[in-house]
This record gives C-alpha cells, sequence and structure tokens, in this order.
C-alpha cells in the first residue's frame, strides 16, 4: 500500500527523508493514493504488450554488493548511480528528487540532465521483508518488463533496486470513478491477469500471506499505548478463527486465478498517452482474480475508508463486463456470467479489508510512520463484519 499524489519533493542535502504521510507507498514509488490533489502527478507507467511465453532469470540481473543508509540517504543513492552508470558525472549533471511519502520504501528519481534521462532507485523500508517477498518483487519486474508492461531493470544492491521511470498522470479519487477511465483499467487488468509467471505453479497465494503476515504480529507492542489498545481490540484465537472461517467460505467459491496486482489503488494506476498502466508490483502473486478486482473496489473508498464510495452494483456491471470480454477476448459474454462474477468480487471483498487489517497489525509495529495503523485495522475489519453476511449470501 503506498502514498500522497503530489510531485515529488527535490531532496537539497544528503540525508532528506520521505515525507512519511501515508502507510502505504505508491507512483514515484512512495506516493498516497488516498489522497485526492489536483496537481500533475509523475511516475513511472511502461507502454503495455501483449502477454507472451518469454523466460526470466533473476540470477542474472547485474548485482551491486551495497547497503544504503537510510540516515544518509542521498550519498547512498549516488554511489548506487555512479556504479550503474560510471559515464554520469553525479555531483555535476544527476538532479536528485525524492518522491514523496510512504513508508514501505523510499524512492528516489535520478534525473541526468544532459541526456533529460531518468532512473528509480528503490530503497527497501525497514523491516519490510516481513511482509514483502522481495525474490517475488524481482521476477514481477522482470516478468512485466520482458512483456512491455513495466519499465527495465538495471540492476539491484544489497537493500533495493534500480529501474526505469516514465512520465504519466497518477489516478486521483476523481478518476477512480471515472466511468470511461474505469473501463481502461478493467481492460488492463484482464491483461494482467492473462500473465504468467516462470517457474510459478497457479496456487493462489492469497490465504498464505495472510496466515504468514498473523504470524509476525507481535504479541506484545513495544509501545505501551499500543499494546494496550491492540489488547482491548483483538484476541487473536478469535482473529485466527474468523480468518479461518473466511478462508473456508471462499476457497469453496472455487475462483479463477492468475497473475494479480493485489494493491490496485489510485495512486498505483497510471494514465498515458495510450491507456493507463499499473506501478509497484511488490504484493503481485498468482491470486484470485476476484480478489484483485474487489481489492481495486474497495480502494474507491481511499484511505479515509469513505464506504460510500464504494462501487454500487450498476457501477460495477459495465466494469466486469468489460473486463470478462477482454479477459475472454469476446464481445458475447452473457449476463449470467457477469453477475456470477459480480457475486465473486462481492464475496471477495472481505479478503480485501482482512488482507489489509493484518497488514495494518503488522505495520503498527515496524513502521516508523506516524500513522494510526490499529485504527486503520479496526475500521477495515468493523467494516467487513457489517457486510459479511450479505455478500456471503449472495
Amino acid at each position: 500500500m503506498l502514498a500522497d499524489q503530489l510531485l515529488p519533493t527535490e531532496a537539497t542535502k544528503p540525508g532528506l527523508s520521505a515525507c512519511g504521510n501515508c502507510p502505504r507507498d505508491h507512483a514515484c514509488g512512495t506516493v498516497s493514493p488516498h489522497h485526492r490533489p489536483t496537481s500533475r502527478r509523475l511516475s513511472h507507467a511502461a507502454t503495455a504488450a501483449e502477454p507472451s511465453h518469454k523466460s526470466t532469470d533473476t540470477d542474472r540481473v547485474r548485482t551491486f554488493a551495497y547497503t544504503v543508509d537510510h540516515e544518509s540517504l542521498m550519498p547512498g543513492v549516488k554511489a548506487v548511480v555512479k556504479h550503474y552508470f560510471p559515464s554520469w558525472d553525479v555531483e555535476k549533471d544527476v538532479k536528485l528528487v525524492q518522491c514523496t511519502a510512504g513508508i514501505t520504501n523510499k524512492l528516489v528519481r535520478c534525473i541526468h540532465k544532459p541526456s533529460d534521462f531518468s532512473v528509480l532507485v528503490r530503497i527497501y523500508g525497514k523491516g519490510s521483508d516481513v511482509l514483502i517477498d522481495r525474490s517475488q518483487e524481482l521476477l514481477n519486474l522482470l516478468t512485466l518488463s520482458s512483456l512491455g508492461l513495466s519499465p527495465p531493470i538495471f540492476g539491484r544492491f544489497e537493500n533495493g533496486l534500480v529501474y526505469g521511470f516514465v512520465p504519466g498522470d497518477q489516478f486521483s479519487g476523481e478518476d477512480m470513478r471515472d466511468p470511461h477511465k474505469g473501463i481502461l483499467v478493467a481492460t488492463q487488468l484482464a491483461r494482467w491477469h492473462r500473465v504468467e509467471l516462470p517457474g510459478t505453479d497457479a496456487t493462489p497465494k492469497l490465504f498464505s500471506t495472510m496466515w504468514r503476515w498473523l504470524e509476525e504480529v507481535p504479541e506484545k507492542y513495544t509501545d505501551p499505548g499500543k499494546n494496550a489498545r491492540f489488547h482491548q481490540a483483538f484476541e487473536m484465537p478469535a482473529l485466527k478463527r474468523e480468518l479461518a472461517e473466511l478462508q473456508t467460505a471462499l476457497e469453496a467459491v472455487r475462483g479463477k486465478v492468475g497473475f494479480c496486482h493485489n494493491d490496485l489503488l489510485s495512486g498505483n494506476i497510471i494514465a498515458t498517452t495510450h491507456g493507463v498502466e499499473f506501478i509497484d508490483y511488490e504484493y503481485g502473486t498468482i491470486n484470485y482474480r476476484a480478489f484483485d478486482i474487489a481489492n481495486h473496489f474497495c480502494e474507491h473508498a481511499g484511505f479515509e475508508c469513505e464506504w460510500g464510495l464504494y462501487p454500487a452494483k450498476e457501477v460495477q456491471l459495465p466494469w466486469l463486463r468489460t473486463y470478462l470480454e477482454s479477459s475472454n477476448r469476446t464481445v458475447l459474454v452473457e449476463d449470467a456470467e457477469v453477475e456470477a462474477l459480480y457475486r465473486e468480487v462481492a464475496k471477495f471483498s472481505l479478503a480485501a479489508h482482512f488482507f489489509w487489517a493484518i497488514w495494518a497489525l503488522v505495520q503498527a509495529e515496524i513502521s516508523d510512520l506516524d500513522f494510526d495503523y490499529l485504527e486503520y485495522s479496526i475500521t477495515r475489519l468493523q467494516y467487513m463484519r457489517t457486510v459479511k453476511d450479505a455478500y456471503l449470501a449472495l
């Protein structure tokens, strides 16, 4: 989950840190989709291409045995850029722009002024490996890049990556609700769900990820105030029973699977001259397609959890029809198929709430961002419980 959709802020001195206003990173790597400014946004969208069968080998990615110090960020970024672009005069000709907000990662755009060529240096957030499978992220980026669905990757270092930057306009909350732009998202998501990851089986990772995250929730939070609030609001045995019951109910749906983004909020959708592109692939895995769609619909509510903005059925149906037409590569989609997907998506929206609620419980301990993760977790779970019976009955 990522960031606020403002232009990046220029880093004027070594060690300048991200503003840290938002709990999930996006777009310029760390900008929050839950704010709705009107300024032009920058990101790293890429030209789309039809998926093809290409293999990737993560071991072939150039590796730099170097760790960027979070407390001395810009000197570390310069060292990385010097290594991968030795012909550049980093001190004279490279402008460093730190993209705002986010805590999962820190991201710096590096602009080579003589050529007006930019690359992104992503520094993994402290403790983020608890939540994110970095090997999976690398495979995602390599696979998508080979298909023209993401920027190229130039290399990796001990705690980060170097990859391409392409300008575009990051979605706002209003963009999410625009019917025409929604159709573009539906079409692009259908293409993503057809991507095949080399060496990966078709087992959805949704519940294995949630159970793994649940094990990372601390028995006792370091902060006494957080610890007291957690134990007042949650009982881990009950939470585990609730997750097990939800897993049983949703696995019985036997939904179709594919390669899913899993974090398709506004800040991770980029409007380009030819359509829309998706960015930030950290949470991408083989998963239930209905979860990916449901999570996107939930993100219409923004980080503020304004559930009145969740798309109504009459809004969802045209979107779902376009998705199925693009997925099936046909214009002959029966109403019954659209209705069936609507019911499936409604059910998997429950998992989307649970997914980010657990995520927030982990972040409440590891994040240094001044954000109330516990309250966010409580809010997501409470809303899930209010709609659970009705959705499961569909």
